[in-house]
């Protein structure tokens, strides 16, 4: 399983940005697929995840400015992110969780792409 994610830059605050994650399998494949984010000096932190039966969770902070959303014919999910601040700076991941049923679990994790917000 393969996750590639794009879409990272740099913006001013204020800005949009769009990320993209591309699964070599179907996102409903996953329990949850997502994205996590680290800034320097803290911990990986959840910011946007989507269940195989769609219900979504986001960090607090991205609440309202930030929406994932998935396109499964292109095995894609994509993360919106509005009105951006200085604080939203940091690496972000995509994720995907497949397992269960007894099934071991396995976490499966993109390469990060850098978003960079300038106040």
């Amino acid at each position: 399983v393969q996750l590639q994610a794009s879409g990272g830059g740099s913006v001013q605050a204020g800005g949009s940005l769009r990320l993209s994650c591309v699964a070599s399998e179907s996102t409903y494949r996953f329990n949850a697929i997502g994205w996590y984010r680290q800034a320097p000096g803290k911990q990986r932190e959840l910011v946007a995840t989507i269940t195989s039966s769609d219900s979504t969770r986001y960090l607090p902070s991205v609440k309202g400015r930030f929406t994932i959303s998935r396109d499964n014919a292109k095995n894609a999910i994509y993360l919106q992110m509005n009105s951006l601040k200085a604080e939203d700076t940091a690496v972000y991941y995509c994720n995907g969780e497949q397992g269960g049923l007894g099934n071991p679990f396995k976490d499966y994790w993109g390469k990060g792409t850098q978003v960079t917000v300038s106040s």
